[in-house]
């Protein structure tokens, strides 16, 4: 079974480049304590890079 990850919006995308605002809602984040469950490949953990400074990710 693949490892999964668990990702929390903690910070506003307010302020944040387009690009992170685009990377938030392609791993459906929206507001604020939005949350998702991803399985932890490559392609997630790049975008999960990206905006590092804006979640918080734990390994499920």
């Amino acid at each position: 079974m693949a490892k999964q990850v668990k990702i929390v919006l903690v910070k506003s995308l307010a302020g944040s480049l387009p690009a992170q605002r685009k990377t938030a809602k392609a791993l459906g984040l929206g507001k604020i304590s939005s949350s998702v469950t991803k399985d932890a490949n490559p392609v997630t953990l790049g975008m999960i890079r990206v905006i590092q400074h804006l979640v918080k990710v734990e390994e499920i």
